[in-house]
């Protein structure tokens, strides 16, 4: 503590304030690095809510009196207690960021409960549900359904349902396929809805996907990627994983085609109606001579000849009609025209006469019998053009990159990076401080290199303000300094600040051996006096 009190004293008023200034830095750096390391490690607790949502949230904290910080639109609360606060409000309810669902329909009573009511309430739970659905994927961070259902107007006929859902994304952008995967979740849900009528708004005000036919044929791209899966599984039967190499290009119908045709065939006869007219007649005849006798009732006259005739036709119409063949083709896009199929495959690898490694490709049977697997996969048909190629060369062998991705130790502990930076500035700062402002302020006074100084001469300077002469006198291991002041014993400079008998026994065995040394600086310093005086 006297050292501390010379040293202090033995200051000027600037070092002081310096020296002051630093240690009272170093203690606030102290005292900021103390309150850090005792401060909660705030983690995210929710982020990107919508307003309400998040106000339902901190209002649920308050009355916790669980501390967080809202920083933008995210909510952190204390690590340890996130995973529990979260569980926490989930069973509240909270957040309810994707609206309400079908617990609106428990609020409804039968009292005063008109069908209209019942009817907005129905669908609003419904597109409340959708949403919620919508927002469970991790590429959607927020969605809204609309559904515009006509149904209950009894003078409308054959209304069909729309709906449309406005999602934001989570990061990267809506993929069309993930739009179209909406799209049929919520014609799914929604009777006599189509996936048509299901419109993806993104929060740039952009369809998501062009309004296509979600036809059951798959593109030209996706029929070449399966194609090419099924060859290289294939093949790769044979010759081992990753010693092959497929590649398929579709050359597809890209126009739309309607044939109609109808042919008549004379030698081909269908009857289709038959009428049979059947007409028959019998007529009698009686043959007399004119008499008295004849012309009386019981006369002789009365008999004659007498002959009967009877005739029978029969017609019979057959109505005949042509041979007629009608036949209609349609042909739809997404037709093969073209298929090519490219199919590399790797050799095995011999040892020659010199007892070195050299490639040896498949041989030409081999390749015959791999061809004749890869067009039956494939549905090789010659008459369109389709060409199979399929060669065996040597493949390079890559060795993979990198090792297995796995959990590191860190990874499963949880540090706050930022704390850890705030504290490592703050160390290094006081560190810093400590060695190169307060250190070199606090060194001993006496162990500065000391100055030489002629006899009856003040160390000051002398009341004439001359100054003070440095001298050096050449040892075995260097240069040693000649401190200031006198001995009286033995009338030669002595050191100062040391008045120890080693120190003057020192300086005297340093005279004796170095006397030329010590007479030239004497020289000079009565050279130097005569001149003043």
């Amino acid at each position: 503590m006297q050292q501390i009190r010379t040293v202090w004293a033995s200051l000027d008023r600037r070092k002081q304030v310096i020296v002051a200034g630093a240690a009272m830095l170093v203690f606030l750096s102290i005292l900021a690095m103390s309150r850090i390391a005792g401060a909660p490690s705030m983690t995210l607790l929710y982020a990107g809510l919508e307003n309400g949502a998040a106000g339902d949230v901190v209002r649920a904290l308050d009355q916790r009196g669980v501390a967080y910080e809202v920083r933008g639109g995210s909510i952190y609360v204390p690590g340890a207690q996130r995973d529990e606060l979260r569980m926490t409000l989930a069973s509240e309810g909270l957040p309810a960021n994707g609206g309400r669902g079908y617990e609106l329909l428990d609020s409804l009573s039968g009292f005063g409960t008109t069908s209209q009511m019942f009817h907005a309430a129905y669908w609003r739970a419904k597109e409340g549900e959708l949403a919620r659905t919508i927002v469970g994927s991790p590429h959607v961070s927020q969605a809204r359904v609309h559904i515009a259902n006509g149904s209950t107007n009894p003078f409308q006929r054959s209304v069909e349902p729309t709906a449309s859902v406005s999602v934001i994304p989570a990061g990267a952008e809506i993929t069309p396929a993930q739009a179209n995967a909406t799209r049929f979740l919520v014609a799914s849900a929604v009777s006599g809805l189509t996936v048509e009528n299901v419109a993806v708004i993104d929060s740039n005000g952009s369809v998501i996907g062009a309004q296509e036919t979600t036809a059951s044929a798959s593109t030209a791209d996706d029929r070449a990627q399966q194609i090419r899966e099924r060859v290289l599984r294939l093949v790769e039967a044979r010759v081992g994983q990753g010693n092959a190499v497929v590649e398929v290009s579709l050359d597809t119908v890209t126009e739309t085609e309607s044939i109609r045709e109808r042919r008549f065939d004379p030698n081909g006869r269908v009857a289709i109606s038959t009428d049979v007219e059947e007409k028959s007649d019998n007529s009698r005849n009686q043959s007399s001579e004119v008499t008295v006798a004849s012309n009386l009732p019981d006369g002789d006259g009365a008999g004659g000849d007498e002959s009967n005739s009877s005739t029978s036709q029969t017609r019979e119409r057959v109505n005949y009609e042509v041979s007629e063949t009608e036949l209609e083709i349609l042909r739809v896009p997404g037709a093969i025209k073209r298929l090519t199929v490219a199919v590399l495959v790797n050799g095995t690898r011999g040892t020659n006469a010199n007892g070195a490694q050299v490639f040896e490709p498949l041989p030409d049977a081999e390749l015959d019998a791999l061809r004749e697997l890869v067009a039956s996969a494939v549905g090789f048909n010659g008459d369109r053009g389709d060409v199979i190629t399929l060669k065996s060369m040597e493949l390079p062998a890559v060795k993979p990159q990198g090792t297995l991705a796995a959990a590191s130790f860190w990874q499963k502990v949880h540090i706050d990076v930022m704390s850890l930076v705030q504290m490592a500035t703050l160390a290094v700062v006081s560190l810093f401080l400590g060695l190169f402002v307060i250190r070199p302020i606090l060194a001993n006074p006496a162990s500065n290199p000391a100055r030489l100084a002629s006899p009856g001469l003040d160390n000051s300077g002398g009341g004439d303000g001359a100054p003070v002469l440095v001298g050096e006198i050449e040892t075995e291991d260097g240069f040693a300094a000649i401190p200031d002041g006198s001995s009286a014993a033995a009338g030669v400079p002595a050191i100062a600040c040391s008045s120890s008998d080693d120190a003057v026994q020192r300086l005297r065995a340093m005279i004796g051996d170095k006397q030329e040394e010590t007479v030239e600086i004497l020289r000079s310093w009565l050279e130097e006096s005569e001149e003043k005086a």
